[in-house]
């Protein structure tokens, strides 16, 4: 059985960030990302729902931040989070904003 990644491991940046995003890439527009899990903020952007309430989390997330998690639409995930890097500044801001400590690079 393959081992999971360091991000099935921890979900911190799924409960830290705004994810805002093009419209386009939502499923009823063309794209792939399930249009009930955004929230429209003008004519050309959404953000995933739960990410700017506070504290945020991603309605697609599953789990608990530190523990195995998951996302619901990993195939479908916005670009931010396809973006999003494992031990990047930003994944260590959200680590420690959680209580996590930072990746050892032995796991990347």
């Amino acid at each position: 059985m393959p081992a999971l990644s360091p991000c099935q491991h921890c979900g911190a940046c799924c409960a830290s960030f705004r994810v805002d995003f093009s419209v386009h890439e939502l499923d009823d527009r063309g794209g792939a990302v399930p249009a009930g899990l955004a929230v429209a903020l003008n004519d050309s952007l959404c953000r995933m729902r739960g990410t700017d309430h506070a504290p945020a989390r991603c309605a697609a997330l599953t789990g608990r931040i530190g523990q195995p998690v998951a996302c619901g639409i990993y195939e479908w995930r916005p670009s931010p989070c396809r973006e999003f890097e494992a031990g990047s500044d930003a994944c260590g801001v959200a680590r420690r904003r959680h209580g996590l400590p930072p990746l050892d690079d032995k796991i990347l």
